[in-house]
């Protein structure tokens, strides 16, 4: 006979996963695994003043805005972290992370280090932070090579910027080594799976225990 799972019934508050790597680690290849494979992510949709592209589609993709409203959203602390890339603002907006983080929802951030601090000066305790690392800077630089979209020059680039990145590895909770995709993404859900059982992220634990406590026998 099935045994009733009490523990998934306990009210929790959720969590915002942060995802970095230097780029070929595999944080995107892992974070798209974390949404297909259905454990409970929701992908956090951030606002950018990008021009919207023909095949995206407003909510879904970002939400689009223009500078004077973004510069509004700014400066009245609207939003958990920003950044200005090639001209154009990206950011995380506040309200549907503290909505879901207060209705027990876990949300994704595929996010660098600098967005990753700024989101924990913002929301530390909801914050899990994991740093993705290749097994050696060769093995990083043939990734690069095989996704055979960047040229020699940029290829370099991206392997200095990917030293500069890693020197931030000590901001993070945990860091995973991915030598093996699969494996690099059961020590995430393992991550996940503790981090949903924290006392403090399980708020319904007091009202469970109260009525433990309080049972005939």
């Amino acid at each position: 006979m099935a045994t009733k799972d009490t523990g998934s019934s306990i009210k929790r508050r959720g969590l915002m996963l942060v995802l970095s790597s230097p780029s070929g680690a595999g944080k995107t290849t892992i974070a798209r695994n974390l949404i297909e494979s259905n454990i409970g992510f929701e992908m956090s949709v951030s606002v950018t003043t990008r021009p919207r592209r023909g095949s995206e589609i407003e909510g879904v993709h970002y939400h689009f805005s223009n500078k004077r409203e973004f510069e509004s959203l700014r400066d009245n602390g609207d939003l958990l972290e920003w950044a200005e890339v090639h001209g154009n603002y990206y950011a995380t907006p506040r309200a549907p992370a503290e909505l879901a983080m207060a209705e027990g929802r876990d949300m994704l951030f595929d996010i660098d280090w600098q967005g990753a601090t700024q989101l924990k000066q913002q929301m530390r305790a909801d914050i899990v932070s994991i740093f993705i690392l290749p097994p050696s800077m060769g093995e990083l630089k043939a990734r690069l090579k095989r996704r055979a979209e960047d040229q020699d020059a940029v290829i370099d680039q991206r392997l200095k910027n990917a030293r500069d990145e890693i020197e931030h590895w000590t901001e993070y909770d945990f860091v995973v080594i991915n030598d093996d995709l699969d494996r690099a993404f059961q020590e995430v859900t393992a991550i996940v799976k503790a981090e949903r059982l924290r006392r403090d992220r399980r708020p319904g634990l007091f009202n469970f225990i109260s009525g433990l406590l309080a049972e005939k026998i």
